[in-house]
Formats: C-alpha cells, structure tokens, sequence
C-alpha cells in the first residue's frame, strides 16, 4: 500500500458491527413487544414490569465494571465478548417458552448479564483493533450498524405480528436465529490482536492501579453522567408520542424513527470525530439536544413530535460514539476495559436517576415539563464544555 493511500477500516471492526447488528435486531424484536406481552398474555402488572426493568438494568451495571476490570487483567478481550454474546442468545428461547413471569424475569437476567459482561471488552477490543487515527469512525461504524438492528427489530416485530395474528411467541422464536449468528460470526469472524505479555499480571481495580487512569478520564466520565441525565430514556418518547394521539399498535415507529436518523448518521459523525476538536462536537450534539427537548416540550400532537424524535436520534449519533472514543483517547492500552466498565457504570446510574426524575416530572407538572428539565440540564453541561474549551485555549 502506498505511503499516501489512506488507512482502511479493518474487516474485524465490520464483523463487530455486524454482531452488534445482528444481536440488537434479535433482542429489540423481542424488548419492543415483551412488555405487552408482559401485561395481556401474562398477567404482569406495570408496576412489577417497572421492577423487572430496574432490576435487569442495575445486573448489567455492576457486571460492567468487573468484565471490563477481568478483560485488562486477563489480557483478552474477545472470549468475554463472545460469553456475554453467548449468554444472550441463550436467554431468546426463554421468552418463547415463558409460561409466567418467574421464566421472563430469568430470560431478562441473563439478557441483562450477558449484555454487562461483553459490553466493556467488546469496546476494549474496538479500540485494540482500530489505527489511532480512526477510532472516531470505527466507533461510529459499529454505533451505526447496532443502531441499524436497533430499528430493523421493532420493524420486523411489528411486520410479523401482523402477519401472525399477535402471536407473541411465535415472534420471539425468530428473534433465537439472528442471536445465535451472531455469535458464530464473532467466534469465526473476529481475530483478537496479540497483546505483548508485561510480567506480573495486575488487579485493575486496586486503588493505586486506578490512579493511572488520568484526570482527563475522569472529565470524561463526570460530563458523560451529565450528558446522560439529559437523555433519559427513549420510552418518554414513546409515551409522548401516545399522549398525542399515536395508535398503541404504532408506537414503535418512534423508535424507528429514531433509530434510522442515529444508524444513518453515526458513521459520518465518527469519522468527522478523527479531524474535529472533541470539545466542540460534544457541544454541538449537546445543543441538538436542547433543540429536541424543546420541540418535544413544545407539542405532541404535530410536526414538532416528529422533529424532535429525529433530533434526538442525531443528537445520539453526534455523542455517543465520540464519548467512546474519548474514553478509548484518554485511558491507557492496558486499561480499557477497566475504563470503560466505570464509563458504563456512571452513565447507567446516570440513566436510572434521570429516568426516575422524568417520570416523577411526568406525573407530578406534566410532560412538557420533563422535556424542559431535560434541556435544562443539557445547558448546564453545554456551559462546562464551553468552559472549559475556553480555559484550555487560554
């Protein structure tokens, strides 16, 4: 290859996407559907629905930071990949064969665990396989074709259900055949890089082994949970949309919707990522935030429901594969699976707080006012970034 032929994507980075891909299109077939299967076929009420979800979700925060932690001293990545990717194939046939929910709450734990163990060392393995120079791109591409399954899913769910008269269970078992190629692509099409052997092997999580993660880790992580208590979660955009009038059966087009804005632009926002400053990306996807916030506050019954819902989806695209790749920047080689355990672990406690804090809004001043404390707390972590962008240019 000539000195100025520019460096290609490696195909390991498009097999990693396409097992995200393939995962996602499996499981949001099922989690689009799987509460109203929950409360009509099964008898669960919203209020043990809520409890599942929470207690899914906290499962997967704690394992990220041990998986992470296991990855850098283990020195491998991709096994632990290939286990969390394992587990939640395993847990599809569960939902199948769920005759209550004690078999739904099992299927969702170890969805959940799985989903915790290969999060941290799949990201790890993105940044070992990715050139220096394109680490914005290669999280962007992967970003991209996750977000891909992420709305093909839901369209599929929505496509079979009609096509089988609402015949929950036999969606769920087409959700077991993209599960389990993806793990069959990850096991054959995926090649860890050697890592060179540093002697004694080290406990990540030790204090003093924590403090060679720098200051500028740490900025990352603390603007993430902010940038995180923004962005709540999406169902508040699915209850937005019903509130204004959007058939049952149709609220997962908020979902596509979204999903297709954020697949379609992930990657060229990664690969600006590579020649732009991070600060100023950042702060532009802070205020396409705001912007979505304050269309979504403004009405759910017009075009501005629409608009806010697919600037959502951009302001998702600008961020979430940059703050990746910041991470990946900042922490050093033989700590990142650590790093982005505790990335994880923050932005999810993030998640909850503020999705707690929305739908206490929701119910006590209304849902504009979820929307409006949404940008509140976009600005606020827009004003640190330009702070700070303005203290180092000093």
């Amino acid at each position: 290859m000539a000195a100025s032929d520019p460096p290609r994507m490696p195909r390991a980075i498009w097999a990693l996407g396409c097992v995200s891909l393939l995962m996602d299109v499996s499981s949001e077939l099922i989690h689009s559907l799987l509460p109203v299967f929950m409360f009509t076929a099964l008898g669960v009420s919203a209020f043990a629905i809520g409890l599942i979800e929470g207690a899914a979700e906290a499962v997967a925060l704690i394992v990220k930071v041990f998986s992470g932690a296991l990855s850098d001293w283990w020195g491998k990545r991709k096994p632990l990949a290939v286990l969390g990717y394992g587990l939640g194939a395993l847990s599809k046939p569960l939902f199948a064969l769920a005759g209550g929910a004690g078999l739904v709450v099992a299927a969702r734990l170890i969805d959940r665990v799985g989903k915790g163990i290969r999060g941290a060392p799949r990201d790890a393995l993105v940044a070992d396989l990715a050139p220096p120079e394109m680490r914005g791109a290669a999280f962007g591409l992967r970003q991209s074709l996750d977000t891909v399954g992420a709305f093909l899913g839901p369209l599929l769910a929505m496509g079979l259900m009609l096509l089988w008269a609402n015949d929950f269970r036999a969606v769920f078992w087409v959700a077991v055949i993209p599960a389990f190629l993806a793990v069959a692509l990850l096991v054959f099409g995926v090649q860890e890089p050697e890592r060179k052997a540093e002697g004694r092997r080290i406990n990540p999580i030790r204090r003093e082994n924590l403090r060679r993660l720098p200051a500028a880790y740490w900025w990352v992580v603390g603007i993430g949970a902010v940038f995180t208590l923004a962005r709540f979660s999406e169902a508040f955009l699915v209850l937005r949309a019903a509130q204004g009038g959007l058939d049952i059966a149709l609220t997962p087009l908020v979902l596509i919707a979204m999903n297709l804005v954020y697949a379609v632009a992930a990657y060229p926002f990664g690969k600006l990522a590579d020649s732009l400053s991070h600060g100023k990306l950042l702060a532009w996807g802070l205020a396409v935030l705001i912007a979505a916030d304050a269309a979504l506050a403004y009405d759910a019954h017009s075009g501005a429901l629409w608009l806010g819902i697919a600037l959502w989806g951009l302001h998702m695209a600008m961020t979430q594969g940059l703050l990746a790749a910041m991470i990946a920047d900042t922490a050093p080689a033989e700590m990142r699976g650590t790093a982005y355990g505790f990335f994880n672990l923050a932005s999810g406690v993030a998640l909850l707080i503020a999705s707690a804090l929305a739908g206490l809004l929701w119910d006590c001043l209304g849902a504009g006012f979820t929307f409006i404390a949404g940008g509140i707390f976009a600005a606020a972590a827009l004003l640190v970034i330009i702070l700070r962008e303005a203290v180092r240019q000093q």
